[in-house]
């Protein structure tokens, strides 16, 4: 029985597979809790700024979540997404890029960073240590900055590659592959040497089936990795990644 488990596994993901490459937000930390520990924060900033100019960087904040979903299936081909994403952003409200910029800097890049620890998935930790003892390469792709979470959540050191997709290397939100085929390139590895671990099937298993790279699914109600869901496999816990990875 559990020699067919673990046969099942290799035939999914271990055999070949040298890197290991994270989304970050909502896999390796839970964004609902980071979202309940900001939705607290935010309420306690209007006794400091008043209701009027609370109301305002909430607006600013969900105009800016949409533009970037709109600018998702636009590829490379239409201007810096650094900049677009503030400039489309901005045009849309009315008001300056400057005072866009700074908002999501505040509420989106810096505050969310002290709480990004408390909020890391179960078992995180012993996950990367065991992918690091077996010589699997680690690295981060997200649509958002990498480098600060992965500092803030003291795990910086296990991984090798961490990329941005509106980096100018990139300049393509997922699920275009361009970013995915990046990653492999800092590793030189081939995208069937790699494997994608994200939250979202329609953004992370669709990249990765694009960049002709396995993908992992965790958070959902799990299989342990023992076939595929619609492209991917799907686990309950990093404990079943490792599974999947080394059988």
């Amino acid at each position: 029985m559990t020699r067919q488990r673990t046969e099942s596994q290799y035939d999914f993901a271990a055999h070949g597979v040298s890197a290991v490459l994270f989304d970050v937000d909502g896999t390796l930390y839970s964004q609902r809790r980071l979202r309940i520990e900001m939705a607290a924060e935010f309420v306690r900033t209007i006794g400091s700024r008043g209701l009027t100019r609370t109301l305002r960087v909430a607006r600013i904040i969900a105009t800016f979540r949409r533009t970037r979903e709109e600018l998702r299936g636009v590829g490379d081909a239409s201007g810096w997404l650094d900049e677009l994403q503030f400039a489309r952003a901005a045009l849309r409200l009315g008001i300056g890029v400057d005072e866009v910029k700074a908002v999501v800097d505040d509420w989106i890049f810096a505050r969310p960073l002290k709480n990004l620890r408390s909020a890391c998935r179960p078992g995180l930790d012993d996950m990367l240590a065991a992918l690091a003892q077996r010589g699997v390469r680690i690295g981060a792709l997200s649509d958002y900055p990498t480098e600060a979470k992965l500092e803030a959540m003291g795990i910086t050191r296990q991984f090798s590659v961490s990329l941005c997709t509106t980096d100018r290397s990139i300049n393509a939100f997922k699920p275009h592959p361009k970013g995915f085929h990046v990653a492999c390139e800092r590793w030189g590895l081939a995208p069937q040497e790699v494997l994608y671990v994200g939250d979202r099937p329609e953004i992370d298993g669709a990249g990765a089936a694009a960049a002709g790279m396995r993908c992992v699914i965790v958070g959902g109600a799990g299989n342990g990795g023992r076939g595929r869901t619609v492209g991917h496999a799907t686990v309950r816990s990093f404990a079943d990644i490792a599974r999947v990875v080394h059988g």
